[in-house]
């Protein structure tokens, strides 16, 4: 017969893989929001461009003729990102991640970019930073998968040193860095200098895949 001692263990065992299966998430269900939709809770802004919540879209406006940030407060390692975009102004854009910024300024001292640039031949997707200039560009046949005036679907994933972009269901970029040199830091929008950026950014989902 089963003691009294045998039957305590076994059901504190039984209570302990109820309790994690709870927490271990059907798939999908780890996919969070990184925009609210109403406001920018959860970021801040860096620089001095105008950055706003318009119909449930963040919109990115130049006012100025230098960079504009708009950079998350948590910080993430390895993650897959989902996104809307539209390219409504000349300027471009970029999605850097691992970013951190010159205290007070708009000035990027560690990060990689996955770019955004919405006119044909400009690398959307291909990797830019670091203080090593471009990284890897898409191939030629995908630099005209962007479609400017128009909504993008863009899935960026970090796992690692391995970096993959995706748009409009297209891959334009898997790459394993073979020396990378940033980690962690925060996942920033940009509006590039120059003073021509209209952005729109919409539907942004993370899934957190950082261990710390």
């Amino acid at each position: 017969m089963m003691t009294v001692m045998k039957f305590v263990l076994l059901f504190a065992l039984a209570v302990c893989a109820i309790a994690q299966d709870k927490k271990t998430k059907a798939p999908g269900e780890d996919w969070v929001p990184l925009f609210n939709g109403k406001d920018l809770s959860g970021w801040t802004e860096i620089g001095k461009e105008k950055w706003t919540v318009v119909n449930g879209e963040i919109r990115g406006e130049a006012l100025t003729k230098a960079y504009g940030y708009l950079r998350t407060k948590e910080n993430y390692k390895d993650f897959h990102l989902s996104m809307k975009f539209k390219c409504e102004g000349t300027g471009n854009s970029g999605v850097f991640f691992h970013s951190e910024f010159k205290p007070g300024t708009p000035e990027i001292t560690q990060g990689l970019q996955f770019e955004i640039d919405c006119t044909i031949g400009q690398h959307t997707g291909g990797l830019y930073g670091d203080g090593r200039q471009w990284i890897v560009w898409p191939s030629p046949e995908n630099e005209t998968v962007v479609r400017k005036g128009e909504w993008n679907e863009y899935l960026l994933k970090v796992e690692g040193n391995r970096f993959v972009s995706r748009l409009n269901g297209v891959t334009l970029v898997d790459f394993t860095d073979p020396r990378p040199k940033s980690f962690d830091g925060g996942i920033s929008l940009q509006l590039h200098s120059g003073g021509a950026g209209d952005m729109r950014f919409k539907d942004i989902l993370i899934r957190d895949l950082t261990k710390r």
